[in-house]
């Protein structure tokens, strides 16, 4: 069967062209076919997929659908807490025991009657940019195997990529959906923080967001409606928004104010062929009646204090359940516990320093564009590129963390491949915060310009 979006699954289903069951039986199958070489999946539950999807047939051969989403096959991330399957977290310290009770994520995929087919791959607790766990071995890239998928939503980044399931739900902290939908040729949007609400709250505090990963950016938008909106377990969650994200797609950038970057102002970091695609892409952006101009946005790398907060919530974790599998976790773990409260609170400020610079640099630009990433997937093997500045994910993901210390939104949508090994780069576009649709209206004009 073709890779459908979920957007078309809905209106052939709505025809009685497919249904739900046919569709999720097909998901399950291309499971078998493709998970025993990317791994994707820690959980699969087969039987109670169909009967939701027999549910969700029922449905709509009654007329009275949940949504346009009911019945599209859909996988969660395994840092998200799904009602009846067990959520490990990437870590033999986790016990397997399920609940009852959903994240609101997918408490809102169940509600709009989306057909949960399981559980995808993360890293332990979520803490790289690769998605490999001493748990549960590497996640490989849906392109070629011997390479990365990225992280740390990288599961669900691969199952999407290869149509098992349409869409996913995942998370980012610093980049853990945008560099696994840069690395495979995927979609996804970082929305503003507190827009989709996040329970139980990240060991990572307020750098991690969650959200969709797709195939096509109206499928992003699609999913973005259906996990937005206030709920009461979320301390930091806001208020149901009154419209669609649908609303305006396709409206275009003419007449848009659209700044580019390819270093934010860092040079050196980008792999050639990667820069030639992003300059490529930005051009598209202007030949579609935006004003574009490459400026740096004018701050410098706040790497050490994205570490001090991100260190101090591994700490944190690491210290919540005794240990930690990984020893690139236990690393950072260590170094996050020999931070003080004075050192969380100057990270803070620079934080704050940044959005308010963001906040500023707005004002004259509507977007900003960026590489999602400055390379291209690299080798199984090392949870770094070959001949990195440093061990740390941070070395080689300049592009992403900044945008979860300001929680701004950020897309990444694909901008071609690579010469040679024809290996996916991604473009970032970044907005001002709550300006998700501008973002996604972007995405889908560059999408549709090249398509």
């Amino acid at each position: 069967m073709e890779l459908l979006s979920a957007a078309a699954l809905g209106a052939a289903y709505a025809s009685g062209e497919l249904s739900p069951v046919e569709v999720t039986r097909e998901a399950l199958a291309a499971i078998s076919e493709h998970d025993p070489v990317v791994n994707a999946f820690v959980h699969v539950d087969a039987p109670r997929a169909l009967a939701d999807a027999a549910a969700s047939e029922a449905r709509w051969r009654a007329g009275t659908p949940l949504g346009p989403a009911d019945g599209v096959p859909t996988s969660v991330k395994d840092l998200l807490l799904t009602g009846g399957w067990p959520t490990r977290r990437g870590s033999s310290l986790v016990s397997p025991s399920s609940t009852d009770e959903d994240a609101p994520t997918v408490a809102r995929l169940r509600a709009a009657g989306c057909v949960l087919l399981g559980k995808t791959t993360t890293p332990e607790f979520g803490w790289k940019g690769v998605t490999g766990s001493p748990r549960y071995g590497v996640t490989r890239n849906p392109h070629w195997p011997d390479m990365h998928a990225g992280g740390s939503s990288g599961g669900s980044a691969a199952a999407v990529a290869l149509g098992m399931g349409a869409w996913s739900v995942g998370t980012d902290g610093g980049g853990s959906l945008r560099i696994p939908a840069a690395f495979t040729g995927t979609v996804t949007i970082k929305p503003t923080y507190g827009l989709v609400p996040l329970w139980p709250a990240s060991p990572f505090g307020t750098l991690s967001h969650a959200g969709p990963m797709t195939r096509t950016v109206t499928d992003a938008a699609l999913m973005l409606d259906i996990l937005s909106g206030f709920d009461h377990r979320d301390w930091s969650a806001m208020p149901t928004p009154t419209g669609s994200f649908l609303d305006g797609l396709e409206d275009g950038v003419a007449g848009l104010r659209i700044a580019y970057s390819a270093d934010l102002g860092r040079a050196g970091r980008n792999a050639r062929h990667v820069e030639d695609l992003f300059l490529a892409a930005a051009a598209v952006f202007a030949d579609a009646g935006a004003t574009v101009e490459e400026v740096d946005p004018g701050f410098d790398d706040p790497v050490e204090a994205f570490h001090t907060l991100w260190f101090a919530g591994a700490a944190k974790v690491v210290s919540t359940y005794g240990g930690a599998d990984d020893p690139g976790l236990a690393r950072i773990a260590a170094l996050g516990a020999a931070f003080t409260a004075s050192d969380y609170l100057d990270a803070t400020a620079v934080r704050v320093d940044l959005g308010a610079r963001m906040g500023r640099f707005h004002r004259g630009y509507d977007l900003l564009l960026t590489p999602t990433v400055p390379i291209t997937a690299f080798r199984v093997g090392s949870d770094v590129p070959p001949n990195s500045a440093s061990e740390d994910w941070t070395s080689w993901t300049p592009y992403t963390y900044p945008f979860n210390l300001t929680q701004q939104p950020a897309a990444s949508v694909p901008c071609g491949r690579t010469p040679g090994d024809n290996l996916p780069v991604g473009l970032q576009i970044v907005g001002a915060r709550h300006a998700d649709a501008l973002v996604l209206r972007a995405a889908r004009a560059y999408e549709r310009a090249v398509s």
